[in-house]
């Protein structure tokens, strides 16, 4: 019975400090990223390690594109209610449509994003993430 009420308060804690170190999502800073025929609007993005961000991806074209972006959202921590929107570090982007994604950049350094649609980064859709 001991053992159970120690696991008990050891589970609670850890619950409590997870919700501690939870970002404040409301606080979280905005980007905008524009995904239009062969590139991206900006090509580089500059963010900070640990600030918590909301990046909006918006298509302004008629057909879709994506970002692809696989080692800079396999080392950021993405929001719970977000994950299902990336898939194997891709954001799909339905023509004309918006897509949000909250997140926060746990490692500095420099990631290569690009769009995968056949031929769209050899014209260009390309870009790099710089986290600070």
């Amino acid at each position: 019975m001991r053992g159970l009420t120690v696991s008990a308060l050891a589970a609670a804690l850890l619950a409590h400090a997870a919700q501690a170190q939870a970002p404040d999502w409301s606080h979280a800073q905005p980007v905008s990223v524009e995904l239009s025929s062969f590139r991206f609007a900006p090509s580089t993005l500059t963010l900070h390690q640990g600030t918590p961000y909301r990046i909006r991806f918006t298509n302004r074209a008629s057909g879709g594109h994506d970002f692809v972006a696989k080692e800079f959202f396999a080392e950021s921590s993405v929001a719970p209610d977000d994950r299902a929107k990336i898939s194997k570090g891709r954001v799909d982007v339905d023509g004309g449509e918006s897509v949000e994604v909250r997140l926060v950049p746990n490692h500095a350094g420099s990631y290569k994003s690009h769009c995968s649609h056949f031929m769209h980064s050899s014209f260009g859709m390309t870009g790099e993430i710089i986290v600070r």
